[in-house]
């Protein structure tokens, strides 16, 4: 595949979404949410997404002019409706709220309902990590996965995450799905013509399969069995119930419910590390436990144990310097978003060496 700019993607991404009816500022948001999963890696969650939120969007099931309500506040708790606006956005205008509060507070929580699906959960941890501070998200999807024993979809993939600063040039980075594998991935193997492992998921029968649009019609399954099947209730009690957002097979689908909004819902948990500790501090502590895991005597032919971020940043080393690679299929939504809006298909130029 070809490399292109982070930059340079950004900048399209922007004049597509803006395009769109998205004021400037937040067409900005999504578009760095959008680069940053494709530059870390996750590119389930980066520029693929695009053409679905605008096609969102001109339905009139994403509101692009959105802003988010309080509807109930504490001194360190949030109860907020995004308006049903842009998941990224709305989520992102949250968090830079939160983070005052936490200053003051040492550690602030706030649900968020009438959202959409809002990309990588690890963008927002990463975020707060930036700020010396320690994000736990959680949040709902459209129906993906069954019940232990069910096969019929009722919870998302619900995932958790959560980043931590460190003094080793990345943030120790947990993002996972409490499916065995995140939708994404399925809907990248379909859109590509390729098989999926065994073991992720079941048809709409509930059998086991490898066909990827045979597994979207049915269901993903849980991690670990019952284990990820209880953590998929945890986030969806958080994230859904909590929150007032809608509850499993209620949330619409980003794809197939093309007649009504999804109603996502997420949860954060956002501590200040200097409440508990030097920030110095906890990074020397977090560094000295690094060390010691990656000290720890190898598996046979195993050349170097990682700690979770630590992959995810050295892609993201690769990508800033010589470019995202973008598969076909984003590549012609990308041009036709642009020939629909008469905006220049122009993905030339050096890639740039830079935060993104």
């Amino acid at each position: 595949m070809t490399r292109y700019s982070p930059e340079v993607l950004k900048s399209l991404a922007t004049e597509i979404t803006a395009a769109a009816g998205v004021s400037r500022d937040d067409a900005s948001i999504l578009a760095d949410a959008l680069v940053a999963a494709d530059v870390s890696g996750t590119s389930t969650h980066g520029m693929t997404r695009l053409a679905i939120y605008v096609r969102r969007i001109q339905k009139g099931l994403i509101d692009p002019k959105a802003q988010i309500k309080i509807e109930r506040e504490r001194a360190a708790t949030l109860a907020v409706d995004a308006g049903n606006g842009l998941g990224h956005v709305q989520a992102m205008k949250v968090l830079e709220r939160m983070i005052p509060m936490a200053r003051k507070a040492g550690s602030v929580i706030a649900t968020i309902r009438n959202s959409q699906h809002f990309g990588a959960l690890s963008y927002y941890c990463n975020k707060a990590a930036d700020e010396n501070m320690i994000l736990l998200a959680m949040t709902n999807c459209e129906p993906a996965m069954s019940p232990e024993g069910g096969c019929q979809a009722f919870f998302g993939t619900n995932p958790i995450a959560a980043s931590f600063p460190t003094g080793k040039g990345f943030h120790l980075k947990i993002d996972l799905a409490t499916s065995v594998t995140a939708r994404g991935n399925i809907i990248a193997a379909q859109k590509k013509g390729q098989q999926i492992p065994a073991g992720w998921a079941l048809d709409p029968a509930g059998n086991p399969t490898q066909d990827a649009s045979q597994a979207l019609l049915g269901t993903v399954l849980t991690m670990a069995g019952h284990k990820g099947y209880a953590l998929a209730m945890m986030v969806e009690a958080l994230s859904s119930v909590l929150s007032g957002a809608a509850v499993g097979s209620a949330i619409g689908s980003m794809y197939k419910n093309l007649d009504r909004k999804q109603d996502v819902g997420h949860f954060f948990c956002l501590l200040d590390i200097d409440a508990f500790m030097d920030v110095s501090e906890f990074k020397d502590r977090m560094d000295a436990a690094i060390d010691q895991i990656k000290a720890c005597r190898k598996r046979p032919g195993v050349e170097e144990i990682l700690v979770p971020g630590e992959r995810s940043n050295r892609v993201a080393q690769e990508n800033l310097k010589n470019g995202v690679k973008l598969d076909d299929a984003t590549l012609k939504e990308l041009r036709d978003l642009c020939n629909e809006f008469k905006i220049p298909f122009d993905l030339a130029g050096a890639p740039v060496a830079g935060a993104v």
